[in-house]
Parts: C-alpha cells; sequence; structure tokens
C-alpha cells in the first residue's frame, strides 16, 4: 500500500476504536474525527484527507447501519481491510475507584456487551453518541461517581485512570473495518496471498435471477465471503453487496462477472484489497477444533 498518506478520516471523536483502528494500522498518520460516516466521506472526496477507515461489522453487533448505503454511490474505492479487536476499559477519573461508582456512561452497543460488570457493580447506564464521547463527559464531571467504557486510548486522550481493563462479556468481540481511496489500488496477483474483491449489483427481474447470478462464482471455484442485501421502499431485495475471494484479473473471476452480467444489473467494482491476516488466523483455530 502506498505510504505518502498524511491524514485519515474516521466517524467518531478523538479516542473513538475507529480512531483507535487508524492509528493501529497507520500510526504515523493525522487521524479526523467525523460526526457522522458522510462528514468521513465528503472529508475523503474533498481531498481533506487521504484515506478513511469505517466500520462495517461488529462480531456481536452485526453490520454498522448505513454504510454500504453510502460506499456505491461515493465515487470511493476500498484499498484494504482491518479486523480490530474491541477492549472494552471501565474509566474513571483521577483517583476514581471502583467502589466509588454509580453512574456508567458509553455507547448504545458497548453497555450490553459489558451487561454482567455493569450488573455486578449495580450501575446505571447512560447511553451516548460514542464511547470517546462518553469518555470525555466522564472527563469534564470529575466526579468519582460516573465512569466510561471505552477504549484506552480514550483513557490516555480524556486523562482517566483505566479502573479495570478487557470488562467485555465476550472476548471475540472484534469490528471490521474497510479503507477506502479515490483511487483503487488492485493488488498484484499473487497464488500465495488471497485477494478480496467487493461488488454491489442488482439482480434481473427473472425466476430464480440471484441463485443464477451466484452460480458463475461457484462453478469457477470462488469464495463468497459475504452477501447481504438491501430492500428498496417496497421491501423489496433491491441491492446485494458481496465479498468474493478472487483476483479482478485472474481468468476464474473474468468468467464469473460474465456469467453475472446474464442475470444481473447494474454490476458495481467497489475495489480489491489483500484478505488482512486475521481471516487466515480464524479459519486456522477453525480447522484445529
Amino acid at each position: 500500500m502506498t505510504t505518502n498518506y498524511k491524514k485519515i478520516a474516521f466517524q467518531g471523536a478523538l479516542g473513538a476504536y475507529s480512531d483507535l483502528a487508524c492509528r493501529t494500522v497507520f500510526p504515523d498518520l493525522e487521524t479526523l474525527p467525523c460526526h457522522t460516516f458522510d462528514d468521513a466521506f465528503t472529508a475523503l472526496q474533498s481531498g481533506t484527507v487521504d484515506l478513511a477507515m469505517i466500520p462495517v461489522d461488529n462480531t456481536i453487533a452485526g453490520r454498522v447501519a448505513d454504510v454500504h448505503h453510502l460506499l456505491p454511490e461515493s465515487g470511493l474505492y476500498i484499498i484494504g481491510e482491518h479486523f480490530q479487536p474491541i477492549e472494552h476499559n471501565l474509566l474513571g477519573a483521577k483517583g476514581t475507584k471502583i467502589k466509588d461508582l454509580k453512574h456508567v456512561h458509553s455507547h448504545v452497543h458497548a453497555i450490553p456487551q459489558c451487561r454482567k460488570l455493569i450488573k455486578k457493580l449495580g450501575l446505571n447506564a447512560h447511553v451516548h453518541a460514542d464511547t470517546a464521547g462518553a469518555a470525555e463527559e466522564v472527563s469534564r464531571l470529575k466526579d468519582p461517581e460516573h465512569g466510561a467504557i471505552a477504549s484506552s486510548l480514550a483513557a490516555k486522550i480524556y486523562d482517566l485512570d483505566i479502573l479495570e481493563e478487557n470488562i467485555q462479556d465476550e472476548h471475540h468481540n472484534t469490528t471490521r473495518f474497510l479503507i477506502l481511496s479515490t483511487e483503487p489500488q488492485i493488488p498484484k496477483i499473487d497464488e500465495k496471498d488471497k485477494t478480496i474483491t467487493s461488488l454491489t449489483f442488482e439482480v434481473r427481474n427473472i425466476p430464480a435471477a440471484l441463485y443464477k447470478s451466484l452460480g458463475g462464482f461457484a462453478t469457477n471455484g470462488l469464495s463468497m465471503v459475504k452477501l447481504e442485501s438491501y430492500v428498496d421502499e417496497h421491501f423489496q431485495a433491491a441491492q446485494f453487496y458481496c465479498d468474493i475471494e478472487g483476483h479482478p484479473e485472474s481468468a476464474a473471476f473474468k468468467r464469473a462477472i460474465e456469467e453475472l452480467g446474464f442475470y444481473a444489473e447494474d454490476v458495481k467494482f467497489l475495489g480489491s484489497y489483500p484478505a488482512h491476516k486475521f481471516r487466515t488466523l480464524y479459519t486456522k483455530r477453525s480447522d484445529e477444533i
């Protein structure tokens, strides 16, 4: 991946898990917090930043709303993916003891992900727009009765104590992020390294159109690692998003796309990028079970 980048946008406040993901992948880049996903897309489209990183799936909360509706019409391309472990921490103002806490602040998804500890401590939960915003609020209050559930990065940024680490109920909690650019960066074909190619398409109004659309990938030995549908105003499946293990310049992929064209329309290429090592590690773990 090109290294002459200087700035990357994310949705959320400084110290959010998206900010942490950006700094993990690109430790030398300046991160730009954006209020909404649309704002992050606009920052990239306008040239304010060089890249953007957005979450698309979480192993507990599921898919992130809005992203796949914004991406196909954005003119942006996926050039990479990153799987970020979500390690929640209980934070408090300087000098706070766990026994002092009566309230906890965090994101709507983070609170149920830490239900056991919240119940154990008997805390009243308060929902915020994001975990970093909750940490900022606790920092502002400087009240030992108020704590936050957020990242270790948020603790550092907002000068909070980490009262307890890794408090999430499930330790497989992981979020998949996509790295976006204004130009595609298709990796070289390499038999050793897997390539993920992302597409959206609509099916034609013919019987078994979706089944036939996907047949070309199966017959050409290409694995589809993700398939999602999105409904229109009539609750009909209007669009499909898919991630395929395959390089767009390979003969097998070209044959599959040709067959897709007989049964689908408005096929949009969203990007090709190297498969993250998390996929390989997960496959190895599954094989060992």
